[in-house]
This record gives structure tokens, sequence and C-alpha cells, in this order.
């Protein structure tokens, strides 16, 4: 594991967590509830300072973090300014705010990623970019070019010619494509990509550009990745797929392997990981957000609050169980990896 990439998944997991820890900060004092440490890391403090009632602190262990505040502690319940004095509604805010930010931050994370690539435009034929050096380019294509069919088969979308071209590797095929409204033929072998054998001849579709578009296709992603990964958990809870799951060792190797890409990628697979995040907290798991939302519903069906000591017992079992299944993926990735080699 390269420094590189040790301070990339710093900077990529620090992001995640102080977003998702600053949701229930923010909530939190807009709601009258006193936040008595802010907290990004575990463990020993490294630095820290104080502001009004809370502690600002950043922790050794960059691998978490905690908004802690007045009440969660039982002997602090029913002080003035505690999170059991909030109202439901209030402290329902508080705890799912954090999950919300990891999706807004998504968003953002996709948008600046649109607003500088654009957003392919999947519903026209046009030619956007000829990579130089590439087949197409050898070929005599150029940007503008209109693809009317291919190996005289007509395509209407960007998504049947990238097929078309996928199909034939290192196989002649025509191109009839209209460049200033002449139409004429052209001949290209398409390369073989080596790692998917896919056919490519070095093109790239239209984009559309602007702030409007790039966060419609922002919120659009995050979308169809939140279903995305809310169908592969049921496909693991049901037993329908194999379990496939990284620890904090395997996401700082992926984090290592994305960089190296560029940081275009690198932004996208952190609004991946951010989805996760926020759909993971939402799960009803003891010591996660959505076990704490969990408890104020029961509250809300039986008309008064669960004990406050057996709901710390609770979600202390669940972060103990946490903290071993962490471990146990931990070892899992470094056996992938292989590090003991």
């Amino acid at each position: 594991m390269t420094l590189t990439t040790i301070v990339y998944s710093i900077i990529v997991l620090g992001i995640l967590i102080f977003v998702h820890e600053f949701g229930h900060f923010i909530v939190a004092k807009l709601s009258g509830v006193k936040v008595l440490e802010f907290a990004l890391g575990f463990g020993p403090k490294l630095i820290g300072f104080k502001r009004d009632e809370t502690n600002y602190s950043l922790r050794i262990i960059p691998l978490g973090g905690f908004c802690r505040m007045l009440g969660e502690d039982p002997d602090e319940a029913g002080q003035i300014g505690s999170f059991t004095n909030a109202s439901p509604l209030n402290r329902i805010g508080i705890i799912a705010a954090g999950p919300l930010m990891n999706f807004i931050l998504a968003v953002f994370l996709f948008f600046i990623v649109y607003s500088i690539m654009g957003v392919p435009n999947p519903v026209q034929t046009e030619i956007g970019e000829v990579l130089p050096g590439s087949e197409a380019e050898e070929a005599g294509l150029e940007p503008g070019d209109k693809i009317v069919s291919v190996k005289n088969e007509e395509v209407e979308t960007w998504e049947s010619i990238v097929q078309l071209i996928n199909e034939n590797p290192e196989q002649e095929i025509e191109l009839t494509i209209e460049r200033n409204g002449d139409i004429r033929e052209v001949n290209v072998v398409p390369e073989e990509d080596p790692q998917t054998g896919a056919g490519q001849i070095g093109i790239s579709n239209l984009v559309d550009a602007g702030i409007f578009t790039a966060l419609t296709e922002g919120t659009r992603q995050t979308v169809w990745f939140t279903g995305m990964i809310l169908v592969s958990l049921v496909e693991m809870v049901t037993g329908q797929v194999e379990p496939d799951v990284a620890g904090p060792v395997g996401i700082v190797h992926m984090i290592g392997e994305v960089a190296e890409m560029g940081l275009v990628n690198l932004a996208t697979f952190a609004a991946f990981l951010s989805i996760n995040l926020g759909l993971l907290n939402l799960l009803p798991i003891p010591a996660l957000d959505g076990s704490r939302l969990l408890f104020i519903l029961v509250e809300f069906v039986r008309g008064r609050p669960v004990d406050p000591v057996k709901e710390g017992f609770v979600h202390f079992i669940g972060f103990a169980i946490l903290i071993m299944l962490m471990i146990i993926i931990a070892y899992q990735d470094l056996l992938r990896l292989d590090v003991f080699d």
C-alpha cells in the first residue's frame, strides 16, 4: 500500500465522514440540542479545541467519527438542551440528517464530474470527439459526423453504435455517415480492447453541457446507484448472490486503484461510497442511525420512549458486533490482497 493510496483514502473517507457527521451536527444545533463533541476518527485525540459548548477533535484512527450530543448518555437524560428532550420529529431529523447529507454529497460529486465532462446524449448519433491516433482518425472520421448506419444496419442511438462496434473487434466494418449534408461510406477496423475483448475505434458521442443538465444527471445517477445497491443488498440477504463485502482495507485498496485512473474517476467512486455509507447507516442495525430511528418509531407506537439504559445497552452490543465484523472483513481483505504471502 503506497503513501499516495493512504493520502487519497484519508481525504476521501475524511470528506464522507465529515459530511455525514456535519449533517447530525447542524440539525442538532438548529434544533436546540447541545453538541458536546464533534470528532473525526476514533481512538486517542491528535488535536482539538473547544468553542462554546462543543469540543472539536481529530482522532488517530481515520475510519469513522461521531457527533456526541447531550442526553445520549442515560445519566444526562432530561437536562436542558439534551437530545432526549427534543421532540420526536426533531430527533428523527437529527438522526436522518447524517445519511441524507451523504446522498446530497453524492449528487454534488456527480454534478462536479458532469460539469467537467459534460453529460453524454444517448439519443443522437453525432460524433463529439475523435481520439488522436485512433482507428477512427485514420479512417477519416471527424467530430460532427453523424453516423447513419453500421454494417448496413441503421442506428438511432449511440448505444446501438457502441454495441455494433464492440461486437466486431479486428473485423473491418462499414460506417455510413452524414457530413455537411453529404452521405459517404467509411471503412474502419475496430481495435480489440485487451481487457474486455470488445472492439473500439476511438470515438465518443456528443455531450450536453450546462449547470442544470449536470445537476439533473447527478441526481439521476444518485437515484440509480441507490436503487442498484438496494437490489444487491436484497439479493445478498435472500441468498440469490454470494455476499461480496469490502471492509476498510479493501476500500482503501480500491481508492488507490481508482485514484490512478484520474480525479474524475476518483470523484465518481467517492460518490458511490457516499451512497453506500448513507444506505448502510439507514439499516436497522444496532449502533447505526437506522436503529436509532427505529427506537424513535417504537416510541411513537408505544406513546412513551424506550428505557434509555436498555436502548444504550442494545447500541453497545451492536457496536461491539460491528467492530468484530469489521475485523473479520479486514482480515478477509488482507487474504484477498495476498498481504500474508
